[in-house]
């Protein structure tokens, strides 16, 4: 067998090395670069003929990525939101690559000038607390699986969290003593703590005493689990989550939805119950404020309700003169 390639070599220190070891990002995060560079060896393979083992820098460059970019969008049918994903993880690595190997510093950079194309961002969709209320409703609590979706959907909303923060939630994340608490490790592997209350502390307590997990031996063992006791995934929640959803009976509610929407709706939510920006990022692990301020723009009901107060009060229609029985308007009109 031949020795590596360079784009072989640079490409296993990049994710090794640099991701992992270096920036510590999350599994989800590398797992989302990997596929990037995963079809980009398809599309070196199938389109231009150069198999994997013949893969190296000297034939990736700009005009490459930017072929392989145009692929995903017309072969693959990647949206911009997904081709501005791949291109961003081709910018991480080539910025990686421009510290490892100077020599290509110059092809580096004009695939660094490459340009992310602009997209449309779609309203953000969020719940009312009734459409929430009548969906934490549905589960059976006299079936013993339904009491655990129930407890699911209670802290996915609760919590607002991200589905995978929810997926590795272990027992030692759970405080149901005073003053209760879900311990949440979110993207870049920041921690926060969420307070839980009320019936939500209830529910968790419950489950947890049926699931028989008090013991100190089952700390880390996973709040939620399959048949296999792995822990559930992304898809897995999703599933349940909408399983419920197509059950809500009396209110409409959106045929689809995932559990970010659950996400947008606490957030949604806690602004309009008057909390402050800061306390919602804080409560959503946001890094930023900015990220937080989405969702006061998207408070079409606030909004409705300061127009209101600052609109003067409406002229009744009584008072509103008929402009046809004006025979002087009438005149100058039919004049004109």
């Amino acid at each position: 067998m031949k020795n590596p390639t360079d784009f072989a070599y640079h490409l296993a220190h990049y994710f090794n090395d640099f991701l992992c070891g270096c920036r510590n990002l999350s599994k989800n995060t590398v797992s989302s670069y990997s596929d990037t560079f995963r079809l980009m060896v398809i599309f070196f393979n199938e389109r231009l003929s150069i198999p994997p083992e013949k893969l190296t820098l000297k034939i990736i460059d700009d005009r490459s990525i930017f072929h392989y970019l145009e692929w995903l969008q017309t072969d693959r049918h990647c949206s911009n939101a997904t081709r501005n994903n791949r291109l961003a993880a081709i910018h991480s690595f080539f910025r990686y690559l421009q510290t490892q190997d100077p020599k290509r510093l110059l092809v580096c950079q004009k695939i660094l000038l490459i340009p992310f194309k602009k997209e449309t961002k779609p309203i953000l969709k969020y719940l009312t607390i009734e459409q929430i209320s009548a969906l934490l409703r549905v589960p059976n609590l006299h079936n013993e699986r339904e009491r655990r979706d129930v407890v699911l959907l209670s802290l996915l909303y609760d919590t607002g969290a991200r589905v995978q923060e929810i997926c590795d939630l272990r027992i030692r994340d759970i405080r149901l003593e005073s003053p209760s608490i879900v311990t949440l490790t979110g993207k870049g592997r920041k921690t926060r703590e969420i307070p839980i209350v009320g019936n939500t502390i209830n529910l968790l307590s419950g489950y947890i005493k049926e699931k028989k997990l008090t013991g100190v031996h089952l700390l880390d063992h996973p709040l939620f689990f399959n048949q296999r006791r792995q822990p559930l995934s992304r898809g897995g929640i999703t599933h349940i989550l909408n399983k419920y959803a197509s059950k809500v009976d009396g209110i409409l509610i959106p045929e689809k939805i995932t559990p970010h929407i659950l996400r947008h709706s606490k957030a949604m939510h806690l602004l309009q119950g008057g909390y402050n920006m800061v306390i919602i990022r804080d409560w959503l692990g946001h890094v930023s404020i900015q990220t937080t301020e989405i969702y006061a723009r998207l408070d079409i009901e606030t909004k409705r309700k300061i127009l209101e107060s600052a609109f003067p009060e409406r002229i009744s229609n009584e008072e509103m003169p008929d402009w046809n029985e004006d025979k002087s308007l009438i005149d100058f009109l039919k004049n004109l």
